[in-house]
């Protein structure tokens, strides 16, 4: 049996063309990053938009798998703020807000702790166990992760209760590490409990998970939310700051829109505590996660320490 070599005008035999040779093209751009970031820990808010669109949902968990079998560490912490609002609905609670927090009463907190733990965190396991026997869900209380006490904001100069919200004290992480070391991806519900009262408390995921990537010295923070970053001059422009120093970005703390406030708050202490890297990042896009950090581009705002210093391989 012969084969035939495709040949041009003259006669000659050429190289046949392969449709696939860009998905080549593509692996090869990623290839200096899979060699830096491989073995290192990356954490992950998953929150937003993505928490409630199920394509979303779906490619989240391809893309923390994935970084999972490119070598890396994910740990994936996430909040349930649509879910838990939808809940205390039903249950006649009245949804209320101070200092950008959620007030959190003593039945609120079982409706909170219900949710995150019992179906935000379920669903995500579930996603991501689709792809083989990876993900562990576990909450702050277990093995003392997230330690808290009561936090009460200021307003107006007035120290304000709004019931079970926590501020972090502590964080053990043990049992992430264990975790870690046996090859599962932690997923990690923000809830803590208190040393001083032993009360369960609902913490901001945003700051739960710029803690966590503090504690276990990890690589990147990523937060995705559902805008493209942080904008230059908002609303006045739409910008993106692809990138900024601690110091910058806490010159802009004071102007920023509450909801952004935790996030940016959280990717500071980040990188101002080890955390080489710390990122907010679209959520509402596929694969945004893959997209920052495998490809020259990138999307949404990284954060780097005070010096300045970019890691080999950023831009």
């Amino acid at each position: 049996m012969s084969i035939d070599t495709p040949k041009d005008a003259s006669g000659q035999p050429t190289a046949r063309k392969h449709t696939a040779l860009p998905k080549a093209q593509i692996l090869i751009e990623a290839l200096p990053w899979l060699t830096r970031h491989r073995g290192k820990t990356v954490v992950i808010k998953f929150g937003g938009n993505a928490m409630v669109d199920e394509e979303l949902k779906a490619a989240f968990a391809q893309d923390v798998v994935f970084l999972h079998h490119a070598g890396l560490k994910p740990v994936v912490v996430h909040g349930g703020g649509p879910q838990i609002s939808k809940a205390l609905d039903r249950h006649g609670i009245v949804s209320e807000f101070k200092a950008g927090l959620r007030v959190t009463t003593e039945d609120a907190m079982d409706v909170v702790r219900m949710v995150l733990a019992g179906q935000v965190q379920r669903e995500l396991v579930g996603l991501l166990n689709q792809h083989g026997p990876l993900a562990v869900g576990l909450t702050g209380e277990d093995a003392h992760t997230i330690t808290a006490t009561k936090h009460q904001p200021r307003i107006e100069g007035e120290l304000v209760d709004i019931g079970r919200v926590g501020e972090i004290t502590e964080i053990d992480t043990g049992a992430i590490e264990a975790l870690l070391a046996d090859g599962r991806i932690p997923v990690v519900s923000s809830i803590a409990r208190s040393q001083d009262d032993h009360h369960v408390y609902n913490v901001n995921a945003d700051t739960a998970a710029a803690a966590l990537a503090a504690a276990l010295d990890a690589e990147t923070l990523m937060v995705l939310t559902d805008v493209e970053g942080l904008y230059e001059d908002w609303p006045d422009s739409d910008e993106v700051i692809s990138r900024l120093t601690a110091r910058e970005l806490e010159k802009l703390l004071p102007e920023l829109a509450s909801g952004m406030v935790p996030k940016m708050e959280g990717c500071l202490h980040a990188v101002r505590n080890g955390v080489q890297t710390a990122r907010v990042i679209d959520g509402r896009v596929q694969h945004s996660i893959l997209l920052e950090i495998f490809t020259d581009e990138g999307i949404g705002t990284m954060v780097v320490p005070d010096t300045g210093h970019v890691p080999e391989g950023e831009s």
